[in-house]
């Protein structure tokens, strides 16, 4: 598999679990206290990390530091906005596709040759 997709593929599953890491306890534990929430959190999030820094050491092999994180965050809004809409039941807006523009617009400036 050619580096850039496994990178891609590497950022997604690191952006899943960084989501639930860092918003799944307003579903799964609001009625726990702060600190139970945060150990769960850390625990989700160490699965994030093993992800993230292979994604980053491949992804700098072939695309800029910059490129890489233009992706993370396009991913990480790409994976959250479907985690607020199904996972926290939040309303659809119609700035959630704006801002996806936006970043599709940040996409093409830091791509273009």
């Amino acid at each position: 598999m050619p580096p850039l997709c496994q990178t891609i593929l590497l950022l997604i599953a690191s952006n899943v679990f960084m989501t639930f890491a860092w918003y799944g306890h307003l579903h799964n534990l609001s009625d726990r206290k702060w600190y139970i929430a945060a150990l769960v959190s850390w625990c989700i999030a160490l699965f994030e990390y093993l992800l993230q820094v292979p994604a980053n050491r491949i992804g700098a092999q072939v695309v800029s530091v910059a490129h890489l994180k233009i992706m993370q965050e396009v991913i990480s809004l790409s994976v959250f906005v479907p985690f607020a809409l199904f996972y926290l039941r939040e309303k659809w807006n119609w700035n959630f596709l704006w801002a996806g523009l936006c970043m599709l617009g940040a996409v093409y400036f830091m791509f273009r040759r």
